[in-house]
């Protein structure tokens, strides 16, 4: 918030400062977890008073804010915390009695919002100084990757905290949390994209200068075969990145309230999250694997980034949990009689039959399961998860080529984005066999399974393209601009 520091910029902006601090692996996560889940729950949820004691100091970066939800027997199911929180005789304080773990940033955080049960029932946030009595910090935790961000424990022995450091309302705080989520997510996702294009020229540079059989590894099929994996990957992450944010951009301008727009897009925050990890994680692997023997060594950052970027699919909820929310969400949805991911930007069907048919595709899988299963489906988490990927790659084939058509229409279109587009959904396809299978068969046997499986069938009649040659135009586009390429 402008009034207490802060430069009321838009979301897309939000994005673009999220992908270029990416570059630093440690680092970007002390940034993110002190701007978004440490501070915003004040900006966003916080009494003017509460605003006016911390926003001032944390928006200038004199004080460190931190987010603590996760504890020992509650990380995914946020609402089974065992924290407790209870007035004390005098009614001036709360004494929080509990723990939580792997804390972002508490080894030098200065504010922490920590979830307790107020009486062992009402689900709650509060702000907690550093210098609370009672509020003790563990010692650093020593980590796979991300070696150089601080993630200690916290103690609570009745630590005292004022009655007005309540944020929110009483019982309210899964508000606090899972609003606070969804935009770190979205941050996530956009915020590898830095990362994977410092990766990506980095393996272009190493396989130019690289030599074997008297010939530099970039002229070698294989070679060009997962450059063009990796900058597929960076450009569909880009593409659902940066059209999810001008979505909620374009909602707010029209008047709908910030939390609100983020709301209404939970669902592709969640796909944002899950693939940008994990697309982000196979261009990692693709390139040590590219580095060879020398990805395994410290002197060179791709080793680094291997590890830095596992946590990116622990991190704001597990895959397995966004995938769980992406299907789940639809699901509510599809019961009103809408699935608004697949409309959101008012225009008529896609051009392309792939995009199309992939979400044809994800309505009749989620259609079989709800017809199998009913009001138990939410219990079968494999077909949630086929449901979650085929509705996952048809946002993401959507974007890319949603994103193609404005080019086309400025001129602006070059042949790598055409050969990107058409690599994924080459993927996509092949990926949409497996879950569709796996999906029905868990629902329907027999002379049913064939039905529906003609039925999906019909669907995934595609001729795929040529598959080297898409990939020799993308390897080209790498090598030319000796990393991402830039738009021109």
């Amino acid at each position: 918030e402008e009034a207490y520091g802060g430069v009321g910029l838009d979301k897309t902006t939000t994005l673009v400062v999220a992908e270029a601090k990416s570059l630093l692996g440690s680092w970007s996560v002390t940034f993110a977890a002190h701007t978004c889940i440490g501070t915003l729950p004040i900006a966003w949820f916080g009494t003017p008073a509460q605003k006016q004691q911390y926003l001032p100091g944390l928006t200038s970066g004199d004080k460190v804010a931190a987010y603590a939800l996760t504890e020992a027997g509650s990380g995914s199911d946020a609402l089974g915390a065992k924290t407790r929180a209870v007035k004390s005789a005098d009614g001036k304080h709360w004494l929080l009695t509990g723990s939580k773990q792997y804390i972002t940033n508490a080894g030098f955080a200065d504010v922490f919002i920590v979830f307790a049960k107020i009486d062992g029932t009402q689900f709650s946030a509060f702000i907690v100084d550093r210098d609370t009595p009672g509020l003790t910090i563990g010692p650093e935790e020593h980590k796979m990757g991300i070696r150089g961000s601080s993630t200690c424990p916290l103690i609570l022995e009745d630590a005292k905290v004022p009655v007005e450091n309540l944020l929110g309302e009483a019982g309210r705080g899964h508000k606090i949390a899972f609003n606070i989520l969804n935009l770190g997510r979205l941050k996530l996702g956009a915020g590898v994209l830095g990362a994977m294009k410092l990766h990506l020229a980095g393996a272009c540079t190493y396989t130019s200068d690289r030599k074997q059989f008297d010939t530099p590894i970039i002229r070698f099929g294989l070679t060009r075969e997962k450059l063009a994996r990796m900058l597929t990957g960076l450009y569909a992450v880009e593409s659902m990145a940066y059209r999810t944010s001008g979505l909620i951009d374009a909602k707010v301008e029209k008047g709908t309230a910030l939390l609100a727009a983020i709301e209404e897009f939970s669902v592709e925050a969640s796909i944002l999250k899950v693939l940008g990890s994990e697309l982000y994680g196979q261009l990692v692997d693709d390139g040590v694997q590219l580095h060879g023997g020398a990805g395994y060594i410290e002197e060179y950052s791709i080793e680094r980034a291997y590890r830095d970027s596992r946590i990116n699919r622990i991190f704001e909820g597990t895959n397995e949990i966004n995938r769980l929310l992406v299907s789940g969400t639809l699901l509510k949805r599809a019961m009103k009689g809408v699935l608004p991911l697949f409309d959101k930007t008012g225009a008529p069907a896609s051009e392309d039959a792939n995009v199309e048919n992939l979400k044809r595709l994800a309505r009749l899988t989620l259609q079989v399961a709800v017809e199998a299963h009913g009001p138990h489906l939410e219990k079968h988490q494999a077909v949630m998860g086929c449901v979650a990927d085929l509705v996952m790659d048809a946002f993401a084939l959507d974007a890319m080529s949603s994103r193609n058509r404005q080019l086309a229409k400025s001129k602006q279109l070059e042949p790598w984005r055409i050969a990107a587009a058409q690599r994924y959904s080459n993927d996509a396809h092949g990926r949409a066999l497996q879950s569709v299978r796996r999906a029905m068969s868990a629902c329907v046997q027999g002379k049913a399974l064939e039905t529906r499986l003609a039925e999906a069938s019909a669907l995934l009649v595609w001729l795929p393209l040529d598959a080297e040659a898409l990939d020799e135009t993308l390897a080209a586009a790498v090598e030319s601009a000796r990393g991402y390429p830039s738009l021109g």
